[in-house]
């Protein structure tokens, strides 16, 4: 069967077109304050926006936004709130997050170094994931074995361990891993949207090396 390429969006601020799950889609509630619909699923019409937080803040501040968004809404009354910007990260946040414990739950999300690196060798990791306060040097091994592997990709989550452990339920979360194919392309989706909106989807981004040992 042929493949069909996603359904594209045009965001309204930058004219510029991208797939739909990448796109943020903004609805009106029924007071007709503009919020985020992460999960794009609210009723009625929507508008399309780049995750691009700076992007955001600016059109928010300038006035962009608004006119952008009365001309999308058609002229409807409508209430920008100043922390749009805000809200959107920390739903894209909890989405992220929430997807991970999911799959922790589920039994697709690994922990820990030794049993991630067992993994790597065997070239069964999908995706790997790191705090953003992950040490230079427990980081690095893990991603050397992992090129060499030539499998999975790694990414930089732009959250500490101290905030990854909490929203995982485990102590000093610092690395997790995700061996299943599907699950890694559910968590890699999540994540990757909550790192463009905080500029930090370049590998490498926004890492601060730590010392504390890691799980």
């Amino acid at each position: 069967m042929p493949q069909h390429e996603p359904p594209e969006r045009k965001c309204i601020l930058s004219g510029e077109h991208g797939a739909r799950d990448d796109l943020i889609r903004l609805a009106l509630s029924a007071d007709g304050e503009v919020h985020p619909d992460l999960g794009a699923k609210a009723p009625g019409r929507g508008a399309w926006i780049t995750p691009d937080r700076q992007l955001v803040e600016t059109a928010v501040a300038k006035g962009r936004l608004r006119g952008a968004l009365l001309r999308a809404f058609k002229g409807a009354s409508i209430s920008v709130p100043d922390d749009l910007a805000e809200r959107i990260a920390t739903g894209l946040q909890r989405r992220a997050l929430d997807r991970l414990g999911l799959e922790l739950r589920t039994g697709n999300l690994m922990l820990g170094s030794d049993r991630i690196l067992d993994k790597i060798r065997a070239g069964r990791v999908h995706l790997l994931l790191h705090a953003n306060d992950a040490s230079a040097d427990g980081r690095g091994k893990l991603d050397q074995k992992l090129r060499v592997s030539e499998v999975g990709e790694s990414v930089v989550l732009p959250v500490g361990r101290a905030e990854l452990s909490v929203a995982l339920g485990r102590e000093n979360v610092v690395h997790a891993a995700l061996c299943d194919r599907a699950a890694a392309t559910r968590a890699a989706a999540a994540v990757s949207r909550w790192r463009a909106f905080c500029g930090t989807n370049e590998q490498g981004a926004d890492v601060e090396p730590g010392s504390a040992a890691e799980r």
